[in-house]
């Protein structure tokens, strides 16, 4: 799987994918092996991006870089 944030947009994730929403019920993705998930929480067809961030001037600039180590469980 490949996701690739994209600046002013939505998460596009690709390969095999399975989403489900919190209760653990799967989204039927219709065959698609590439979705764009909204990023902005202003889509009317949430998790998934319709392109209303575009209309509504939503910014949001992401370069890449590393997280640190995650904190060691006690």
């Amino acid at each position: 799987m490949k996701v690739t944030v994209f600046n002013n947009g939505p998460l596009r994730v690709e390969g095999d994918i399975t989403i489900v929403d919190a209760n653990g019920k799967e989204y039927g993705l219709g065959g698609r092996t590439a979705v764009g998930l909204c990023r902005c929480g202003l889509s009317d067809n949430k998790p998934f991006c319709d392109g209303t961030h575009a209309r509504q001037g939503w910014q949001s600039m992401c370069e890449a870089k590393d997280l640190p180590a995650p904190k060691p469980k006690v």
